[in-house]
């Protein structure tokens, strides 16, 4: 039996492959790539619109430390020195409020300046050099609100904000941005492999101009209650396998519930995500919508599973 299931599992794959013809592919909008020789990382169509936005992203963000990826929590995103960008639907790119996920007392004084310090609806205060540093570059549009009073933990005196931390170098005399990108990385436990720098892409070579998407489920037939998994291949143009995108499976059950799932595609160009389902209508259909997003390119398509008596 066991034997039976791994031969039809990899026959299921073989078969995708065979059928991975031509489908309406998404109108091309762009190449934009940019390779950050400096960490060996690349940032990629809404993701790079979205740094390049900033006043001077290298000051506010550094530079990319993984490619884009789905997240331990389940959202597609890419991390930064000093940041992390979340996607938001398939064309929307936020910040991840790091500061907020990272602030721990440990030593918090407070200082009552008001020829120096500013009050924020946090009901926190922004004071002396942070204030002018904060005031310089976008105050709360960049960096959120304060969070915290200033702490003097680990030999440090910082401030947190909604979506970063702010450190005083008495050194220089100046105030830099915490790496609060990797802190985070770490602190999710995320997988260090994403770290590893990749080779240098070359988009004059081998520009993505559109992505086709096709999905294929496991079995196209359940019971009730079980397990499904779906295949997502991505591919560009000329049916090259296209690694990195990012995407959002859609399950609808027939109990009327939901459930998204994030994903990435592999060197291959495939991506799968495997999920439990429980007590579902017998004779009816589970539809699955996908959303895939590569540079500024999206593309979407559907797949299903009937539900036996």
């Amino acid at each position: 039996m066991i034997l039976m299931k791994v031969v039809r599992h990899f026959a299921f794959l073989g078969w995708i492959f065979a059928v991975l013809l031509a489908s309406n592919p998404a109108q091309a909008q762009g190449t934009d790539v940019q390779f950050f020789a400096e960490t060996g990382h690349s940032v990629k169509g809404f993701f790079l619109q979205f740094y390049k936005a900033a006043k001077d992203p290298l000051l506010y963000y550094g530079y990319p430390i993984t490619e884009q990826m789905v997240s331990k929590d389940g959202k597609a995103v890419q991390y930064f020195q000093r940041a992390r960008f979340e996607l938001v639907g398939n064309q929307s790119i936020q910040l991840t409020p790091l500061g907020t996920l990272t602030y721990k007392p440990k030593g918090p004084w407070t200082i009552n300046n008001p020829n120096a310090c500013e009050a924020y609806p946090t009901g926190y205060s922004v004071c002396l050099g942070f204030l002018e540093f904060y005031k310089a570059n976008g105050s709360s549009k960049q960096f959120g609100n304060p969070i915290s009073p200033f702490d003097s933990g680990d030999n440090l005196i910082v401030q947190y904000f909604e979506y970063t931390r702010f450190e005083w170098r008495g050194d220089r005399q100046t105030v830099v941005i915490s790496d609060l990108g990797r802190i985070y990385f770490d602190q999710l436990k995320e997988d260090p492999a994403q770290l590893k720098p990749i080779d240098q892409p070359d988009a004059t070579i081998n520009p993505v101009l559109s992505i086709k998407v096709r999905a294929f489920v496991l079995k196209a037939v359940t019971l009730p209650s079980g397990q499904q998994t779906v295949y997502i291949v991505v591919q560009n143009q000329t049916s090259s396998p296209v690694p990195h995108a990012l995407g959002k499976a859609l399950v609808k059950f027939t109990d009327g519930t939901s459930q998204e799932y994030a994903f990435t595609t592999n060197a291959l160009g495939i991506a799968q995500i495997t999920f439990n389902f429980k007590d579902q209508k017998s004779g009816e259909l589970v539809p699955i919508e996908i959303a895939v997003n590569y540079q500024s390119l999206n593309s979407t398509t559907k797949t299903s599973f009937r539900i036996w008596y």
